[in-house]
């Protein structure tokens, strides 16, 4: 009876121990990391998220994936914002304006005018990237990986030349874009804000009359098909990164976070290459399409210049510091130097 006892316990130890040893070994749990943005589907930043979920589940066994939502259907990116911070979603792709509104120092990334080639931007980002990083950390966010939309440009229904021509259509202005409308200000012109799944609609319906943004952004939003215009002047850098929630990164193995942050931050600068690359075939695209180009003489973009001048004026301090400003401009400079012809 003794030994049948004892056969007994040594048997429930076995059992209790296959238990405890066995979800580790076997099926562990799934996390999903749910991820909003702007960009279409079947856009090359769509291509590339799917690229970067492929790889993500296979180098950790399947234990984290992507599911993405594109095309602006959780809205525009203050939506994207807003259901990040109540755990709707976990991640988004954003551009310069919502990711301003998680680090405030981003907005240095949308003063016009600042950048003349994408040179300089990878420098200034190559030289600077800890600190953008560290101020999205102490916001509770993870930075995945940088990229870009490209160098804005102003599209419209009529030739847009110069300010005066600028105050007699009407603008779109982004909703979420404190910056813009700071500018807008500056210029006397009334803009119309809309969020970007609108703009469309009231291209379509008259609404508005001018837009702006890269080239390949106008391509995938189809708002190149309602323009016949495109003023050749780059106004704004438009950056671009994909963010998480430092509380669901934190949820991850240390191992997976290597992988996960070494997968996006590689295929993301491939991305910009693409992107780039997609802008200049873009222009070609429309102008085949019939939207004509306008080139403004050095003086009218002088005009231009001098008004987003006093406009930073006004807002240095209240978004980007100053301090921040002078590093990037002497980034800037320091390459200019370094590349002089």
């Amino acid at each position: 009876m003794i030994r049948s006892a004892m056969i007994k316990i040594v048997g429930l130890i076995f059992v209790t121990c296959i238990l405890m040893v066995s979800p580790a070994n076997s099926t562990a749990k799934t996390l999903v990391i749910k991820l909003a943005t702007l960009a279409p589907e079947g856009s090359s930043w769509i291509e590339t998220f799917k690229s970067i979920d492929k790889e993500v589940r296979e180098k950790t066994d399947k234990q984290v994936r992507f599911k993405f939502y594109p095309g602006g259907v959780l809205g525009d990116e203050k939506d994207m914002l807003r259901k990040m911070h109540i755990g709707q979603i976990h991640g988004a792709a954003l551009t310069s304006a919502g990711l301003s509104a998680i680090f405030n120092e981003m907005d240095v990334f949308q003063i016009p005018f600042l950048f003349e080639s994408y040179n300089e931007i990878d420098y200034v980002l190559k030289e600077m990237d800890a600190f953008f990083r560290k101020g999205f950390d102490k916001n509770n966010y993870i930075l995945l990986g940088w990229s870009e939309g490209g160098f804005v440009r102003l599209m419209s229904t009529t030739p847009v030349a110069t300010l005066d021509d600028l105050r007699k259509v009407k603008v779109w202005t982004w909703a979420d874009s404190p910056m813009t409308k700071v500018i807008f200000d500056e210029a006397n012109v009334s803009a119309i804000p809309l969020s970007v799944p609108d703009v469309l609609v009231g291209l379509q319906t008259g609404l508005v009359d001018l837009v702006y943004a890269p080239p390949i952004g106008a391509i995938s939003l189809q708002w190149f098909t309602k323009i016949k215009y495109m003023t050749d002047v780059n106004l704004i850098y438009l950056i671009g990164a994909v963010v998480m929630k430092k509380k669901v990164f934190n949820k991850i193995s240390p191992i997976h976070q290597k992988i996960l942050m070494d997968v996006c931050q590689r295929r993301m600068a491939r991305l910009k290459i693409t992107i780039r690359k997609e802008n200049q075939e873009a222009i070609q695209v429309m102008i085949k399409h019939g939207v004509k180009i306008i080139t403004p003489s050095p003086e009218q973009v002088a005009e231009f210049k001098k008004v987003s001048a006093k406009a930073m004026q006004r807002i240095e301090g209240k978004s980007f510091s100053k301090k921040v400003r002078d590093e990037v401009t002497a980034n800037i400079n320091t390459y200019r130097k370094k590349n002089q012809q």
